[in-house]
């Protein structure tokens, strides 16, 4: 098992909502902390307070900001991250090795713990597709290919691993070794709307591509009973990791 997954949730809530009250209508429903990502939407529209908030429950945060700048800039807006006593940031893999190790150099340099959050690099966004890649982005392979590309430059900075989609997550293992985490969003439920993703997959997909932690939002948001959800979804993968 990868020593990052000890005695932590595998299934991370996004908290794609607007406001705090939407926010804590729904974590207040659950009586045992959970592992949540705070993405731009309520981070920009609520600022760094929420954060505290969150941690005052006792929930795992990983900030999804997904920083992409100089890398002076990167790690200056880390050294601001790292102080929230947050347990995962990222940044893009696209700000190349110099800005992902700037990172976590503004990580290391402001965690008053001594133990900085886990820092992980996005390669490719679910929702970009293979033709979107290639045609609007110019950029020329495939998906996986990239993906892989951008895994290995996160791991060569020093970064504990990647978010990538579930396709890509055993190919990235493979290379990168057990111990490198994959982060996997677009997961979806059986019968769930895919909305704006393209790389989806289901929780039981994720677990046979060995994913180390799923990100989960609507699915369990806005299920009839959000906690139910979860569980059924974080048992699957604590199983697959017992």
């Amino acid at each position: 098992m990868n020593k990052s997954l000890n005695n932590s949730p595998r299934t991370i809530i996004a908290l794609d909502f607007e406001t705090e009250e939407e926010l804590f209508d729904l974590l207040d429903q659950f009586q045992e902390p959970v592992y949540v990502k705070v993405g731009m939407e309520l981070f920009y529209g609520n600022g760094p307070a929420v954060i505290s908030k969150i941690k005052a429950k006792g929930h795992q945060i990983f900030v999804d900001l997904k920083l992409h700048d100089i890398p002076h800039t990167v790690k200056q807006g880390m050294k601001k991250l790292a102080k929230l006593n947050v347990d995962m940031v990222n940044v893009h893999c696209g700000g190349g090795v110099q800005m992902m190790k700037a990172a976590l150099q503004g990580l290391e340099e402001a965690s008053e713990t001594g133990k900085r959050p886990l820092c992980i690099g996005v390669t490719q966004l679910t929702s970009t597709s293979q033709e979107m890649m290639n045609d609007e982005l110019l950029i020329p392979g495939r998906v996986d290919d990239v993906a892989l590309q951008y895994a290995r430059l996160a791991q060569e900075s020093g970064l504990d691993g990647v978010v990538c989609s579930v396709h890509e997550s055993r190919r990235i293992h493979e290379v990168c070794g057990a111990e490198f985490l994959t982060v996997t969003p677009g997961i979806r439920l059986s019968g769930d709307s895919a909305d704006d993703q393209k790389r989806i997959a289901t929780p039981e997909e994720a677990v046979k591509e060995q994913c180390d932690y799923i990100v989960v939002g609507r699915s369990i948001t806005t299920s009839p009973n959000p906690v139910e959800t979860y569980k059924q979804i974080e048992k699957i993968m604590e199983e697959s990791h017992a």
